[in-house]
């Protein structure tokens, strides 16, 4: 493990000085500045964040967003809970999704049968679409 940087005078002479809060602490050797560093884990870009939550608010089950997005369905529970995301109530609809390339969405774009009578939405995912479709409600 390296020795980290002292955040008061950026020394490098730090020892280690006890656990705090199941953290390593230390102490530089310079100014007796004692200080703890930052957990360093497996960090999710938000990109990915920002899309299992635009997922979970179209209806698409937690499992199904771990398959899709390779990211714990747990993660995503814990982001639903922590940014208190709410699905729209009257949710009595199941939409359908397709991962796309772009030639395919192209394709099914243009095909007028795809496309009359339903709500969709079109999201990058990666470096393919995934369109969300689902039929209108008829009153």
């Amino acid at each position: 493990m390296a020795t980290p940087k002292c955040p008061k005078c950026n020394s490098t002479e730090a020892v280690r000085n006890g656990i705090v809060n199941q953290r390593q602490r230390f102490r530089c050797r310079q100014c007796n500045y004692n200080f703890t560093v930052d957990k360093v884990g497996k960090g999710i870009s938000t990109y990915y964040v920002i899309k299992a939550l635009q997922l979970y608010i179209e209806g698409v089950s937690f499992r199904e967003i771990e398959r899709l997005l390779g990211i714990s369905h747990v993660s995503v529970m814990n982001w639903v809970k922590k940014y208190q995301i709410k699905v729209p109530e009257k949710n009595t609809y199941h939409p359908t999704y397709k991962i796309l390339n772009h030639k395919e969405l192209a394709e099914f774009i243009t095909n007028k049968d795809n496309v009359e009578g339903a709500g969709m939405i079109i999201t990058e995912l990666g470096d393919k679409f995934m369109l969300i479709k689902w039929e209108r409600f008829r009153d």
